[in-house]
């Protein structure tokens, strides 16, 4: 949002006062202004006698004193709760970037597995209170990625700061007050369908297993597959009959693909998780369906797609940068800020009133399995 002039002062005036002297190229960096319009403010600034220009550089004008920088809290003796499903597969690197930025920052965390049992959650973010807890990271155990209609008030019940972790609340729902961090899901979807179509794929399937990621996979795919006028395909039979085994998953899968590609109807494919695909490939090809000739496929998630023996193109969620975003933000509410911030402290001194809703995107990280390379020059 561009500032008006008079806001482009003070911000000028506020960083100059607070460390003495600037660079202007530095300070019209900072400021995300042009250098031309910085020097501009400066030299207006300047014949007010409020700031110095020297040499390239914006100085506090001698004699006036300047007031010392605020104390930068300490994070030391804070304890950081985290309350996940578990710490294996996707969680761990969400754990992990959690992990590192809270003990980065002098605190300490530590965690409660529900294992996606019912009312576990609640109970382990009571436990972790009890045992002195000061905030709450919390990924409750909801089947579709957010709470239905009477579930998870738990969530805003508490007297600590909450930053929900992967997880989000629909609008009107109570939970959709709280800060949140999470992967864009949609968006990785999305880009998948637009890689493939890229590769001029125009009928492209979505095979996605039943998970908290699974709704939001099925709205970028969806949102995608119109937007750039693409062939509808039938939806996979999972997606309106839960999967009863793995087993069940994998042949229903595989029958849904080998009739696409036979019918001609489906020449590519989206398959959440590259576990999954791993799994699926070695299937299709012993039924007759070459990948990526016959069927062009991308993995989501990304936690096993390299090492397959196709290598598998994959959609990445950068879980590692939403648990240390995640961290960041509980911190704050918690009234610790890094060094140089501006974020506002409410009356109690955690940070400001004003709740984020932060979304990561993921990342398309491409191999074999999608055709790109055969497709290169």
């Amino acid at each position: 949002m561009r500032l008006h002039v008079d806001q482009r002062h003070e911000r000028v005036l506020e960083l100059v006062r607070e460390r003495g002297s600037l660079r202007v190229a530095e300070l019209a960096e900072e400021l995300g202004m042009s250098a031309v319009t910085l020097r501009r403010d400066v030299e207006a600034l300047a014949a007010q006698g409020l700031v110095e220009r020297l040499h390239g550089a914006v100085v506090w004008p001698a004699g006036q004193s300047r007031p010392a920088p605020a104390p930068v809290p300490s994070a030391e003796g804070l304890v950081v709760g985290m309350v996940v499903p578990t710490t294996e597969y996707y969680y761990a690197d969400v754990v992990r970037g959690a992990r590192q930025t809270v003990e980065g920052a002098g605190a300490r965390l530590t965690i409660g597995l529900s294992r996606y049992l019912p009312d576990e959650d609640a109970a382990q973010a009571r436990r972790l209170l009890s045992t002195g807890a000061d905030g709450l990271l919390l990924t409750p155990s909801w089947e579709r990625g957010c709470p239905e209609q009477g579930e998870g008030l738990w969530t805003v019940e508490q007297k600590t700061p909450v930053v929900l972790v992967e997880r989000s609340a629909p609008l009107g729902h109570p939970a959709a007050r709280l800060d949140r961090v999470r992967s864009d899901h949609a968006h990785g979807a999305a880009e998948a369908v637009a890689h493939l179509a890229g590769l001029g794929h125009r009928a492209i399937a979505l095979a996605v297993q039943d998970s908290p990621t699974a709704p939001r996979l099925r709205v970028g795919y969806r949102a995608a597959v119109e937007a750039l006028g693409l062939t509808p395909v039938s939806p996979s039979p999972l997606d309106e009959a839960p999967s009863r085994s793995e087993a069940d998953r994998f042949e229903r899968t595989l029958e849904y693909l080998c009739q696409g590609v036979a019918s001609g109807n489906v020449t590519a494919a989206i398959v959440h998780s590259d576990a999954d695909a791993i799994v699926l490939i070695p299937r299709l090809q012993a039924r007759g369906v070459r990948v990526p000739e016959d069927l062009a496929v991308i993995a989501y998630d990304d936690e096993v797609a390299s090492l397959a023996d196709l290598p598998l193109t994959a959609v990445a969620p950068d879980k590692h940068a939403v648990g240390a975003a995640a961290a960041r933000l509980l911190l704050s509410r918690l009234g610790v800020h890094d060094p140089g911030t501006t974020d506002a402290m409410d009356a109690t001194g955690q940070g400001s009133g004003a709740r984020r809703h932060l979304d990561i995107l993921p990342t398309l990280r491409v191999r074999v399995s999608c055709g790109a390379a055969a497709a290169a020059p």
